[in-house]
Formats: C-alpha cells, structure tokens, sequence
C-alpha cells in the first residue's frame, strides 16, 4: 500500500464495506456528541458501510458503550462495539492455559473480559497471579499500582489493554491508560505486551467478526489509530476532531501517515482527491504547498483539507528523499 494519500474518487462509504471507527475524538468527546458524527454515520450505514467500533478504553462494557451511542443518535448494539479489554483477554489466551490467575487492575468490564476467557480474576500479587491485565479505570490509585508492580516484579506476564498516554474528555484531555502504566514500567523496568492500538491486533478481531472484505480504519490519534492501520496494511482516514492535529500530519513519521484526511466525519461521504507535483508546488485542486531550504511554504485556496493535504504531500515527499522540513517551519494550518 502507498505510504502517501490515496486519491478516491467516490465516497468512502461507497468504496469500503466496513469501517472500524474509534469512539473518543470520533464518534463521541467524553458524554458530548462530536458535530457531524452521528449523521455521518448514519448515512453511510445507508450507503451500505457496516460500522464496527474499535476502542482502546478497556473501562466499560460493549453494551454499555453501544447504549450510549444509540443516545447520541447513532443506533448501536453490543456486538459492534471491540473494546481494548476484549482484546486484552484474547491476548492472554494465546499463552495461557484456562483456569490461569490474572491479576486485573481495571474496571469492571476488564474483569468480565478476563473471566469470559476462563481465567480467575485475582486482586492480590501474594496469590502469584500468573500475568497481570491492566486497563484504563478512573478509580485506579496507588494501591492497585503496586500490587501490578509486585506482580511483575515477581515474574507474572505483563499485559496492558493500551497504552495511550492520554484521554480526551469533554473538559479536555486527561492521562489514559498509558501514563498508569507508565507508573508500573518505572517501578519494574517491564514493558507490557499491549491488546490495542497501535497493534494491529483488534483491527484483525474486528474484521473477523465482521467479515469485511473492504475495510477503512477510522481514528484521530496517528499514534494509535493511525499507526495501527499502517501496521495492519489498512487504509486509514484521520478526522481532525480528536488528539493529533493537522500539523502533525504534515510532520507525521511514515509509520503514521493517515491514507486519507478530513475535517470529521462528513469525510465518509465525500471523495478525497490526491495532490499532484507541479513543479515544486503539490497541488490540490486551489490549494497549494512546497518544500524549499527544509522550510515548508503554502498556498492557501479552496477547501482548507486540501490545504493540509498539499502541505502532508509536500512534507512527507521532501522527508522520503532526505530532506526533512524543519518543524519550526510549518505554520498553524488553517482551522477546518
């Protein structure tokens, strides 16, 4: 697949049968609708794009994830929705024999995760657990954190739901799962095998539960979302409602290149035209961007997607041939 944008002359609903979308920054910012959402999604079920919603936050349940996005207007069942502790609980299967001690530091809906695998859930490093499972749980605190580290100190498997470092809310963006785990990985010098994004573990659950054919990840974070897709040699589209911005498209490492961009998720319904070299300018329809002395230089014209991706083809071309922009150089890129 390109390492670059990829040109679609239709809509994405109309050129992929299932979508994996992410929920916090995409479908949802917390308990508060993201615009577009909900209508966007809607009509590309109408065009006949299955969703199936794909998220690393292991602190609730399927069901309870789904009725919440049945209330924001987008009808929802528990079968369509993976969570990362689903994932996580797989995962432990593929080393451990059923009956195995888990010691969970989580929520609830990591628990039941856990124990669907036949895998006793236990509390204490002094009952020797066997791995433990650590996911996102606002009501984690010290003392959930050392019984981890005394766990993994004591050779238990390690294994983390994800490892984003931070969760948007409706006020802002708060320490995810990743910056706990961060507490036990200091105490322990263990890294954790990780269930989620940026794997591309669950994107490989979710589509064989679904049966897609033609699948589009769908994300706002190019160091989970994204990166996953590249992992999985998936075709994934970045909205910029969520955590990673335009500029850090432009900036982005090949690893975590979106495939295609858009301001949210009306880009379901729209086709994404690619830029083409002219010259030393990318041109996307009215909008422009080139690189010159490692410094990158816009156009501005039309749709602002477009501006952002000239400025992403222009960037990554000049980075690929060893000419990297400095980052100082990329501008604030026009809201979309």
């Amino acid at each position: 697949m390109s390492g670059g944008l990829l040109a679609a002359d239709r809509p994405l609903a109309e050129l992929f049968d299932l979508a994996l979308v992410d929920l916090d920054g995409v479908a949802y910012r917390g308990h508060e609708r993201v615009p577009w959402a909900s209508e966007s999604l809607v009509e590309a079920r109408e065009r006949g794009m299955r969703t199936l919603f794909v998220t690393n936050n292991a602190s609730r349940s399927p069901d309870v994830v789904a009725e919440q996005l049945t209330e924001l207007g987008i009808p929802t069942s528990g079968p369509d929705v993976m969570t990362a502790a689903q994932a996580a609980a797989q995962l432990l299967a593929t080393r451990l024999a059923g009956g195995a001690k888990v010691l969970v530091v989580g929520a609830d809906a990591l628990r039941d995760a856990v124990r669907a695998q036949g895998f006793e859930v236990v509390s204490s490093a002094d009952e020797h657990p066997d791995a433990v499972a650590q996911g996102f749980s606002p009501d984690i605190g010290w003392p959930q954190l050392a019984e981890a580290a005394y766990a993994v100190a004591d050779g238990a498997w390690y294994v983390a739901s994800n490892r984003d470092l931070s969760l948007p809310t409706a006020r802002g963006f708060a320490p995810g799962n990743g910056s706990l785990v961060l507490a036990v990985t200091s105490a322990t010098g263990v890294t954790p095998d990780s269930a989620g994004k940026p794997e591309p573990t669950m994107y490989q659950l979710a589509i064989a539960r679904a049966g897609g054919v033609r699948t589009l990840v769908v994300g706002d974070r190019l160091d989970t979302d994204l990166a996953g897709a590249r992992a999985g040699d998936l075709p994934g589209l970045h909205v910029l409602t969520g955590v990673s911005t335009a500029r850090d498209d432009v900036l982005a490492v090949p690893g975590q290149r979106p495939h295609y961009i858009g301001a949210d998720l009306r880009a379901l319904l729209q086709p994404h035209p690619v830029p083409v070299p002219n010259d030393e300018w990318w041109v996307c329809r009215e909008a422009a961007a080139r690189v010159a002395g490692g410094r990158l230089e816009l156009r501005p014209g039309g749709d602002a997607v477009d501006l952002v991706r000239a400025a992403c083809a222009a960037a990554w071309a000049a980075a690929d041939a060893g000419l990297p922009v400095e980052p100082s150089s990329v501008p604030d890129l026009p809201s979309v």
